[in-house]
């Protein structure tokens, strides 16, 4: 549903603090950073010391600046409104540093988990990510285009190796139901977070089962005051209401999704005789008891249903037992039906300044039913989670975190005259310790213990990363750790139960960061050990829903692979004025003998080089902001079954896609509105994701294309609160 959930794009009412910094001889301070302490808000000086900051903060707070070569400083500030006239001054110090921070493997503007390098402005105003936080995010380095399928591909790793987590708690159904082979939108508006972090490798020992990568939101807390908020668009219609009291807020909102109009004028590679219909309500209540506490609450609920003609992925199957599947020809009948439901609660607070507790839960509940022809293909999905979490910030350059994690989670599925199941528990304690011993020099050693009931293995898995200030702007970084994961649940459904599979993780990285530009290099070295292995009787199934059967095949952990690669990142928001752009690069080599691959090759799903071209220029006159993103991938590697050729050799085309976004404010009485147009592949590549092969002689190939090759989007979003050409 392109770019529904950006109707959620309220803005709270803003003020605005102008002043200047100096330092003790009076002299402008430029470059130095201005933020409200604790909060998200800050800008930076201009060459005459001279700063603006907006901020939705209210009551008072403390403003506060740092510098290279000078000691911070601050000051208390009443926010009742806009504030001018501000005078700071700090102190000189030119043997001082800004502390160090670890940056290898994650986009974090700091250690602050909560500031990131894109922002959920940012993911909005991406053209071709629809305001989907995953597709935001495959224009960072390290991701794969997946025009196709669902989830994040992360160095090398497939979808089930990226863990996506709201709260920290894992969403265990990240994405919206679909047919095989028709990608479909992540759940996640970008303006239901504060922070939104990505972790490519490396990432903290408060997580574990995940190979490849970790996708971190963080919700959102008190809003600035009460609003409603109105949209439609040619996907359907959403209202969303939020009321703000002293130190409590409550949001319910809800929406109906029709796709008619969108597929009405878009021309679609498959045929939908049921056109993608659905709806959802939610509803969020957040509460401090205190200063230094919060209390979250969340639900929500969606239906979907849809039915389109599909290409059989069974066709041309060679497993003995989908013979049912492959005979119902080229092209089959695929409805499904989904219910989703997920609540959460969540409650953080820090106690005299220098210890904090974090405590969530969450549940989540998922239905499908689907059929494949007459065939019905339907799963129950269930995951239950606690997490109880303790810091201890024993000095200002060192802190100690420790915490417990059990996850449950089952699996029920029906597929034809198949009816297996399995349900896991997950029980992991975890320590992590943060030390800045000096300012141009820190460390944050880690491990992290898992159990696994339903496959009785125990794993310890330590982690490290460190920084070392190279300059007043530029740093290095690395991080390695042990890191392992289940096997995927295809596996465990046949009743297999091997080891935990094992990623060791090598990454280092280069970064420079001055006035709004930021320049990263980073390279890494990933081991795969023990890794499914399918030994298999017969030829070699391309087939990736194929059926796996325990009695036909035999799976243990000789698997094996590696990846390894460079990249780069360059965004400037500097230079000109009213221009954002980033520009991001990812090489890959890699290779696997895992599943049923009968040698070791590069998998199907890895495009080699990876380029992203991302711009958003603003029009002060027009009131209209103009986003545009072209993405380049090349050739991925694709199963021909010709013996006389290579296991996976041949190479599809290269991948292209050129996408723009038109955004123009305008005001109706007191509704203030936003008008957004979005073409995506506005030169209508035609790109290739792979091929089918027939069983005739000829070896007749049919290309693997997403459901669409281009397509125009429109909306307005209608707000109480006043948009600012900055939400764009």
């Amino acid at each position: 549903m392109p770019l529904l959930l950006l109707l959620s794009a309220a803005t709270w009412a803003q003020s605005t603090l102008t002043g200047t910094l100096v330092d003790e001889k009076g002299k402008p301070v430029r470059g130095a950073s201005i933020s409200l302490d604790n909060t998200l808000d800050g800008t930076t000086t201009d060459s005459s010391g001279k700063f603006s900051l907006t901020t939705n903060e209210k009551g008072m707070q403390t403003l506060v600046a740092s510098a290279v070569g000078h000691d911070n400083t601050g000051i208390p500030i009443d926010i009742t409104g806009s504030v001018t006239g501000i005078y700071l001054k700090m102190k000189g110090d030119p043997h001082r540093l800004n502390e160090v921070t670890i940056t290898a493997g994650s986009f974090d503007a700091s250690n602050d988990k909560d500031k990131t390098v894109l922002k959920p402005l940012d993911i909005v105003t991406t053209a071709g990510a629809q305001a989907d936080v995953v597709k935001a995010i495959e224009t960072l380095p390290g991701t794969q285009q997946t025009g196709t399928e669902n989830g994040l591909f992360v160095r090398g790793g497939d979808a089930s190796e990226a863990q996506i987590l709201v709260d920290e708690m894992v969403v265990q159904n990240a994405f919206f139901g679909g047919p095989p082979g028709v990608a479909t939108r992540s759940r996640f508006g970008a303006f239901q977070y504060q922070g939104v972090s990505f972790s490519s490798g490396g990432y903290s020992a408060r997580y574990g089962q995940a190979l490849s990568s970790v996708l971190e939101l963080n919700t959102l807390d008190l809003p600035s005051t009460s609003t409603v908020n109105l949209g439609i668009n040619m996907a359907g219609v959403y209202a969303q209401g939020t009321k703000l009291w002293k130190n409590s807020s409550l949001d319910i909102g809800g929406n109906y999704n029709n796709l008619s109009p969108f597929y009405g004028i878009a021309t679609s590679n498959f045929k939908f005789y049921d056109v993608p219909t659905g709806g959802g309500a939610n509803a969020r209540y957040v509460w401090k008891p205190n200063k230094s506490g919060i209390l979250k609450v969340a639900m929500s609920g969606t239906f979907t249903t849809s039915g389109i003609a599909i290409p059989n992925p069974y066709a041309y199957d060679t497993a003995a037992n989908d013979a049912a599947f492959r005979n119902m020809g080229d092209t089959v009948n695929y409805h499904t039906g989904e219910q989703n439901v997920y609540t959460s609660i969540s409650y953080k607070q820090m106690f005299k300044g220098k210890y904090s507790l974090y405590a969530a839960g969450s549940f989540s509940y998922d239905n499908t039913k689907a059929s494949l022809g007459i065939i019905p293909i339907n799963e129950i999905d269930q995951r239950a989670q606690g997490r109880v979490e303790v810091k201890d910030f024993i000095s200002n350059r060192f802190s100690l975190m420790v915490g417990s994690d059990v996850q449950s989670f089952s699996i029920s599925k029906t597929f034809y005259n198949y009816k297996p199941s399995f349900t896991e528990t997950q029980i992991a304690g975890y320590a992590e310790a943060e030390w800045t011993p000096i300012s141009w020099f820190a460390i944050r050693p880690g491990a992290r213990y898992e159990h696994s009931v339903l496959l009785n293995d125990n794993t310890i898995a330590p982690r490290i990363s460190l920084a070392i200030k190279t300059g007043d702007y530029s740093q290095v970084s690395v991080a390695g750790g042990i890191f392992y994961q289940d096997a995927e649940n295809s596996y465990l459904l046949a009743g297999f139960r091997p080891k935990l599979q094992e990623a060791i993780h090598y990454i280092a990285n280069w970064q420079w960061n001055r006035d709004d530009r930021t320049l990263r290099l980073e390279g890494y070295y990933k081991n795969y050990a023990a890794l499914i292995r399918e030994h298999v009787n017969g030829a070699y199934n391309p087939n990736p829903y194929r059926f796996i059967s325990p009695d036909s095949e035999t799976v243990d952990n000789s698997g094996n692979g590696y990846a390894q690669g460079l990249e780069l990142f360059w965004r400037d928001k500097k230079s000109v004025k009213n221009l954002d752009y980033w520009i991001s690069y990812s090489y890959i080599d890699t290779r696997r003998l895992y599943k049923n691959f009968p040698v070791s090759a590069q998998p199907d799903f890895i495009a080699t080089h990876n380029l992203n071209l991302v711009s958003k220029y603003f029009i002060d006159k027009w009131q209209t902001n103009i986003s545009a993103t072209y993405t380049f991938a090349s050739g991925r590697p694709y199963y021909n079954s010709d013996p006389s050729v290579a296991f996976l050799s041949d190479r599809t085309p290269a991948f292209n896609n050129l996408a723009v976004t038109f955004a123009y404010l305008h005001t109706f009485g007191r509704w203030f509105s936003v008008f957004y147009l979005s073409l995506d592949n506005i030169t209508n590549q035609h790109n290739i994701f792979g091929y089918r092969y027939g069983n005739d002689a000829a070896h007749t190939r049919y290309p693997i294309v997403p459901a669409i090759y281009r397509s125009v989007f429109f909306g307005v979003n209608f707000s109480l609160t006043k948009f600012n050409k900055d939400e764009l």
